[in-house]
């Protein structure tokens, strides 16, 4: 059996980290076919994933994510690849700045002087 192990500090707080990691998990879902549970805590989250072959953990907390996997033994050979995919996804998930609307432009008044 291969194990992955990632860690990834970020200073976004709990309720930005769990935004991020309900759509990690949306996305593992979606993309790898992974079964998902999120446990909500109180200073920390937990989400379980696992399909034939791949299952682990990725733990949230207000200033890291740490994943967790066991891969199974044909699984296993894919390990680097699977790892990397991982390390992808999640800084890529970290990266991503939540979209302030833009303020509106002030508008400016012109003074003509008089001579």
């Amino acid at each position: 059996m291969a194990d992955i192990h990632l860690e990834r500090e970020h200073d976004l707080g709990l309720p930005q980290a769990r935004k991020i990691a309900f759509k990690w998990a949306e996305q593992a879902e979606a993309e790898f076919g992974m079964e998902c549970t999120y446990e909500e805590g109180h200073a920390s989250d937990l989400v379980r994933f696992s399909r034939s072959g791949v299952h682990g953990t990725l733990a949230v907390t207000k200033n890291s994510f740490e994943v967790n996997a066991k891969l199974g033994f044909l699984v296993g050979a894919f390990k680097d690849r699977i790892e990397a995919e991982l390390v992808k996804n999640l800084d890529a998930l970290i990266g991503e700045k939540p979209a302030h609307p833009k303020a509106p432009a002030q508008k400016t008044t012109q003074h003509k002087k008089t001579a």
